[in-house]
């Protein structure tokens, strides 16, 4: 009988890699210089044309893998390193990182840099193509955790102006902190899924 899907962790996954706290202040410089009224329109447009380029990645992402002949282990090992590197760039930011996607003029940003990449960046990509490559028989399942995972950073997002004024910088710093440690654990996980995965072909 086969197992079900984890619907809910997946979400918790993909949620994790968006990672909606800490693109608060990126987002919120970006629109900084749009007017007030104009500010709720262009966050709802942009996440979703960055859950359309998801999900083309996630219902394609299998057939562009098989282009280059991968195994399903060794992408779950990739995947693992990637989001050991993403993790760890969490929980210790580099403090000299500037902000290159601040704007500095009035013009109203349209798919750069929200929807790609702030939404739809490599690593959410990433994690997409590996789900959809090592859940072949799961694309409804992972759709569902996709939507899931989109709809809690829309509302993150919507409201960061709140947030960003009830949590401050502080509060946003650990809250991104404790998603690089729940990532860090998950990308083990996930790179021991991998090895595992390989060892009876040594046999």
């Amino acid at each position: 009988m086969e197992s079900s899907f984890p619907i809910i962790s997946t979400a918790i996954l993909i949620f994790f890699i968006l990672d909606p706290f800490g693109n608060i202040p990126l987002l919120l410089s970006i629109l900084k210089r749009t007017e007030k009224k104009q500010r709720s329109k262009i966050i709802i447009r942009e996440l979703f044309i960055g859950l359309s380029i998801l999900m083309i990645f996630l219902f394609f992402g299998e057939q562009f893998l098989s282009v280059f002949h991968l195994d399903t282990q060794a992408i779950t090992i990739a995947g693992g390193i990637i989001f050991f590197s993403i993790s760890f760039k969490m929980i210790f930011p580099d403090p000299n990182n500037e902000n290159i996607f601040s704007k500095k003029d009035n013009s109203e940003p349209l798919i750069v840099p929200i929807a790609i990449p702030m939404i739809a960046g490599p690593a959410a990509l990433a994690t997409l193509l590996v789900l959809a490559k090592t859940n072949p028989n799961h694309v409804g399942d992972l759709l569902i955790s996709l939507l899931i995972a989109w709809g809690a950073t829309f509302l993150v997002l919507f409201f960061s102006p709140n947030l960003y004024k009830i949590l401050g910088d502080k509060g946003l710093n650990a809250l991104e902190k404790l998603m690089g440690m729940l990532l860090l654990i998950l990308s083990v996980q996930m790179f021991i899924d991998g090895v595992r995965g390989l060892l009876p072909t040594f046999h």
